[in-house]
């Protein structure tokens, strides 16, 4: 086999969640294009069929709701009923807290004033949801004995947020980055070293992809102090990840798990 044909998906049935975010779209895409069948999961079934219908590969869209246990479960089932197969997990699907009204949103993201509920939804979905899908799924990986399980954490799951970024240029803080987001992420990087090693013998390879922000319309001052802080001076593009949702799906990586693949630009290294 040649070096390209390492990174082939071909023939290859890759469940994605949260695959109609931003990042999820382009993961979805990256996959099908190295040849994967991707079965596309969100809360919306009928988005989920609609952007199916853009990708050059058999593909079929699925609601699920991460949380629940019986709705992962019925993921599995339509999976392999359509398929017969798993070869390929992203646990991509993820709160990011957003607060309803701007003018309050300052204070409330405050860590002395951040809502409870707001916390345990995140981890609900940023962990819980994670750990469901990687259990009902994965063990079918195991079953078959292989299988490459991608989680998605973030550069603020190895590093604390800089709350200077969120600064106005008058000085005034837009809002804070809240506690749940890098805590959760910061449990992702972690279960992914314990899946790793508990099932290195079954054949099933586990790592994390750490990305770094992506530019998504943010008012400019926010965007160029992101970008003041990177080394390669820009946030992300949705594309940047898709070579590494590649590598990390395919025989590239063959000999590579409980690993952390940082994709942020060199945020993280001062």
């Amino acid at each position: 086999m040649n070096s390209l044909e390492l990174f082939s998906l071909k023939n290859r049935v890759a469940v994605v969640t949260g695959a109609l975010g931003l990042i999820g779209k382009n993961h979805c895409i990256a996959l099908a294009e190295a040849g994967a069948n991707i079965i596309v999961c969100d809360l919306d079934e009928e988005q989920c069929k609609k952007f199916v219908s853009t990708l050059p590969t058999k593909s079929i869209g699925v609601r699920v709701d991460i949380k629940n246990k019986s709705s992962v479960e019925n993921l599995r089932d339509k999976t392999l009923n359509e398929f017969g197969r798993i070869d390929i997990l992203v646990n991509n699907a993820a709160i990011n807290d957003m607060f309803e009204n701007p003018q309050m949103a300052a204070e409330q993201s405050m860590f002395e004033n951040y809502p409870l509920e707001m916390w345990q939804k995140s981890l609900d979905v940023n962990v819980t949801g994670t750990f469901l899908c990687s259990q009902v799924i994965g063990s079918e990986m195991a079953k078959a004995g292989k299988g490459s399980i991608i989680n998605i954490a973030s550069t603020y799951g190895l590093v604390g947020p800089d709350q200077s970024i969120y600064k106005k240029p008058d000085g005034s803080q837009s809002f804070y980055k809240s506690p749940a987001y890098p805590a959760t992420k910061g449990a992702i990087v972690n279960f992914t070293k314990f899946l790793a090693a508990y099932w290195g013998s079954k054949g099933v390879r586990v790592n994390t992809l750490s990305p770094g922000g992506v530019e998504n319309n943010q008012d400019e001052y926010f965007i160029n102090n992101y970008s003041a802080k990177t080394p390669l001076g820009r946030m992300a593009y949705p594309t940047d990840y898709k070579g590494a949702i590649i590598f990390l799906a395919s025989d590239a990586s063959s000999y590579m798990t409980g690993a952390n693949l940082i994709v942020d630009g060199g945020w993280t290294t001062w």
